[in-house]
């Protein structure tokens, strides 16, 4: 069982595009002054994004979780918003249900889960709809 160093709770706004992006910023600020290689960083960093970004554009509210332990790093997104109907299709590069308006912001291209299970060592994604979405991505620090 891997030894658990630092654990970070975080919340997350949805609807809230002015502060998009903060909470991954934070989480890959920590990993710099902690001196985690700079490849993991970017993958971490990918990952919290993307899953923040997908709070902010659809969900009404949402906890990023994230831990450091001696041997890995686990990023966990749990919002409560409308869930994903058909998650075999969210999985699809270039799947979007994005609004215009969304799009004029510079989001919304259907990257954001195949950008989170590619750069995941391990990835799941659990969604109730009408109830929220889990995400949960594992990267081996090795």
């Amino acid at each position: 069982m891997p030894e658990e160093l630092l654990r970070r709770r975080f919340e997350v706004r949805g609807h809230d595009f002015e502060n998009a992006g903060e909470r991954s910023a934070e989480v890959t600020a920590i990993l710099k002054d902690l001196d985690i290689d700079p490849g993991i960083i970017l993958r971490v960093g990918v990952v919290a994004f993307e899953a923040e970004m997908n709070v902010v554009m659809y969900a009404d509210r949402a906890t990023l979780t994230f831990v450091l332990n001696d041997d890995q790093i686990v990023v966990e997104m749990a919002d409560e918003g409308p869930g994903i109907p058909d998650i075999e299709l969210a999985m699809q590069p270039g799947y979007s249900t994005a609004s215009d308006a969304m799009r004029d912001m510079g989001f919304g291209y259907g990257m954001g889960l195949p950008n989170i299970k590619n750069n995941s060592d391990g990835f799941s994604l659990h969604s109730e709809v009408g109830k929220g979405t889990r995400v949960y991505s594992m990267i081996r620090l090795e």
